[in-house]
Formats: structure tokens, C-alpha cells, sequence
């Protein structure tokens, strides 16, 4: 079983930065890609950014090119998500997902965390 947890959520104003931060049980970590989803009250589970596994690709939602930077240590078995100019419409629980393949889409990720609640105020 592979546990994720998920830290470093909290209330930032607009224009600030927080930095997300995932740590994945097990020893199989650097075999899987790994996302980052988030969920708006009321709104479906979106994707946010994706990292390959051998940290050479990543991918990112249009709503946060340029802003969010996705990073991976194998090492420690984390998955990061560097947010910055946050906008309040990024407020959402964000998620880190184990990753089947890179992609993009829900079904593509077999464990899940948490989640962190991000809040972002104007």
C-alpha cells in the first residue's frame, strides 16, 4: 500500500507564494510519474502538473504555466509544487497523485493523498 502525504497548505494574499510539498511510502517511488490535481468547492478534480518519473518532462494546466513550477527528489521520495502569483481563483484542496503514466488525466493516477487546502484571499 503507498501512502502520500500531503503539506504545506495554508492562507497566502494575492501575489504570494507557498510551496506543496508530497512524500510517497515505499521504494518504488522514482518508477512512477507523479501529478498534482486540485478541487474547488462545487467543481470537478482538475489537473494542475505533471513530472516523469526521470524528472526530464513535465507538463502543466494552461491556468498555471508560468506560475507553478513541479519538481521531484527521488531521493527523499517527494513531489513539489513551487506556486507563485497565486490568484484567488487557485484556492482549492490540491492533491498529489502517483502516476500510472504522464498524463493528464484522473484515471491515469492509482493513489492519491489527502490533500492540502490552499487559500488564496484578494
Amino acid at each position: 500500500q503507498v501512502q502520500l502525504v500531503e503539506s504545506g497548505g495554508g492562507l497566502v494574499q494575492t501575489g504570494g507564494s507557498l510551496r506543496l510539498s508530497c512524500v510517497a511510502s515505499g521504494r518504488t517511488f522514482s518508477n512512477y510519474a507523479m501529478g498534482w490535481f486540485r478541487q474547488a468547492p462545487g467543481k470537478e478534480r482538475e489537473f494542475v502538473a505533471t513530472i516523469s518519473r526521470n524528472v526530464y518532462s513535465t507538463y502543466y494546466a494552461d491556468s498555471v504555466k508560468g506560475r507553478f513550477t513541479i519538481s521531484r527528489d527521488n531521493a527523499k521520495n517527494t513531489v513539489y509544487l513551487q506556486m507563485n502569483s497565486l490568484k484567488p481563483e487557485d484556492t482549492a484542496v490540491y492533491y498529489c497523485a502517483r502516476g500510472l503514466r504522464f498524463g493528464v488525466e484522473r484515471d491515469h493516477y492509482d493513489y492519491w493523498g489527502q490533500g492540502t487546502q490552499v487559500t488564496v484571499s484578494s
